[in-house]
């Protein structure tokens, strides 16, 4: 990548790949069961299509998710799968916290949409009280991105990351930095939910 272009991914790639691939088994392992299921009801040909309309959805996820891959470069996010897309941070139409909670695993990402695109930026993942977070520069380079836009949405996430860096500074365990704190807000046994621009707000403003 260039100096400008930022990678943005919170996983490497190795590890993605093989949450891709445990994905796709799965799929196919479940697309076979409810293949054979219906199979025995409806006879060999209804089973083995009821197989591909389980599996082949699950399978191009994973193909997705193995291709995908974000970054930053300037004040835009793109991210890569199998096409692109991308949103500039200083014209978004509206910044949100998403909380995605799988198989035990709370990730935190800044969700962004402008020009009819969306694109989630992985911040961290939390499993426990411990995880992944993204690295001090690139926190940096989307506070700056953030804050020059120079409204009150840009300028919380702005410092709700620069009060992450904060806590990463001052070598604080993963569970008291605010990444951690405020996702631990939104309530469990929901795939995905976006936090109230309110509460984020308020947490912000609470913060040392």
């Amino acid at each position: 990548m260039s100096d400008d272009k930022l990678s943005l991914d919170l996983l490497d790639k190795v590890t993605v790949r093989k949450r891709a691939r445990m994905v796709a088994i799965g799929g196919i392992m479940v697309a076979l069961a409810f293949g054979a299921i219906v199979g025995l009801i409806g006879g060999r040909w209804p089973g083995v299509i009821a197989g591909l309309v389980v599996s082949v959805p699950v399978i191009l996820l994973a193909l997705s998710e193995a291709r995908r891959t974000v970054w930053l470069e300037g004040t835009t996010v793109h991210v890569r799968a199998f096409g692109t897309r991308k949103v500039d941070l200083a014209v978004a139409d509206g910044l949100d916290l998403l909380v995605t909670d799988l198989r035990g695993a709370r990730t935190v990402g800044l969700f962004v949409r402008g020009g009819k695109k969306a694109i989630n930026v992985a911040l961290s993942m939390y499993a426990g009280t411990g995880g992944r977070e993204l690295g001090i520069y690139q926190l940096r380079r989307l506070a700056d991105a953030l804050a020059a836009r120079g409204d009150t949405p840009g300028l919380v996430f702005s410092e709700l990351l620069v009060a992450q860096l904060r806590a990463e500074a001052r070598g604080l365990a993963a569970a008291d930095r605010p990444l951690y704190r405020l996702g631990s807000l939104a309530p469990a046994g929901r795939m995905a939910q976006k936090l109230h621009p309110d509460a984020v707000s308020k947490f912000v403003t609470s913060l040392d």
